[in-house]
């Protein structure tokens, strides 16, 4: 009898384009994954787009982009399952028994969402916020994702669902089959890529370099990257993270070792550095952007994808509904 493949539950934000720490960070590894022949799940969290600001600006355009950016780096739209939040009532409907499981106690003290409620565009703190474990729970049970790739920073939402799926489990079906497997984590080998400006790279601080950025666009970019004052370039990431991040750019790139090519550029300096990234940066994601642009031009192909997804999202959600009603007693 063959195995299920594993499923695995992944997504990003429409807040902002796509960049190059997104896809060395993750894209890359779900369509390794994919290849695998995993079960690749791929959430475009609408909803959660108002969890850290007012509205949600141009978010049609942005839900097509992100669409866009899957399908240019590789992830098959006739296997993955890409979906978005509001398109699937029964995943969302899951966050009500679900947040009956946590206390707000719980809610208040994940290290994550202290994080992003520092950070918020908000002059006060939503309910939507402080529940964004609970959304991201339900994101992960609904389909019984078994793999969840995460930085190490979402490991405290990923053990949220964790909890919850274990406390369902006891709560409603004691000594019987559990309704919901408790999700692992894969964690990123991938070290991590700084922002132009020498921070955390973000699709909203300007400091990353966009998948479908132009050429020109990329190298200016990196002209303006933070390093230091030392001429002779090493990598270092503990004592110098803008260089190393750099360096490590242009190795991931190019599939060398980062030390590699600091000897190479030796004490040519910061631009000799800068030339050398922006040429391996162009060079690989020349195809990508190739692609990207071909599939630019049929918008309603990426609808199309996106309804699918929807459809097939919906049907898993319907079922999972299902089974959490009976279990809670609540078929009337």
């Amino acid at each position: 009898m063959p195995t299920q493949p594993c499923r695995v539950l992944t997504g990003d934000r429409p807040t902002g384009a796509l960049h190059l720490g997104h896809y060395f960070g993750s894209l890359q590894n779900r369509v390794r994954l994919q290849a695998e022949g995993a079960e690749l799940f791929i959430v475009v969290p609408d909803y959660q787009v108002l969890t850290d600001r007012d509205v949600a600006e141009h978010l049609a355009e942005r839900v097509e982009d992100l669409v866009l950016d899957y399908l240019a780096v590789g992830i098959d739209a006739a296997k993955a399952v890409i979906f978005t939040h509001s398109a699937v009532p029964a995943l969302n409907q899951l966050l009500l028994p679900f947040l009956s499981l946590v206390s707000v106690a719980e809610l208040h003290r994940n290290p994550t969402v202290k994080d992003e409620i520092a950070h918020s565009r908000q002059a006060a703190v939503s309910g939507l916020m402080l529940t964004y474990p609970v959304h991201q729970a339900a994101d992960i049970l609904f389909c019984k994702a078994g793999l969840v790739p995460v930085g190490q920073d979402q490991l405290p939402h990923l053990e949220a669902a964790r909890t919850i799926a274990r406390r369902f489990n006891s709560r409603y079906a004691p000594g019987g089959s559990p309704v919901f497997p408790e999700p692992e984590a894969l964690l990123s080998a991938m070290p991590l890529l700084l922002g132009t400006d020498g921070g955390k790279m973000s699709k909203s601080r300007g400091n990353a370099i966009a998948l479908g950025a132009s050429e020109d666009e990329t190298a200016r970019l990196l002209k303006g990257a933070k390093t230091d004052a030392e001429r002779r370039i090493a990598f270092d990431p503990v004592s110098r993270p803008e260089v190393s991040s750099l360096l490590q750019l242009a190795a991931l790139c190019q599939g060398r070792d980062p030390h590699t090519v600091a000897a190479e550029i030796g004490d040519a300096g910061a631009s000799r550095l800068k030339a050398v990234v922006t040429e391996a940066v162009n060079e690989y994601l020349r195809p990508i952007r190739k692609r990207r642009a071909d599939l630019a031009t049929d918008r309603a192909h990426l609808r199309a994808v996106l309804a699918r997804g929807n459809a097939r999202a919906n049907e898993i959600a319907d079922a999972t509904l299902a089974q959490v009603k009976t279990a809670m007693g609540m078929r009337y």
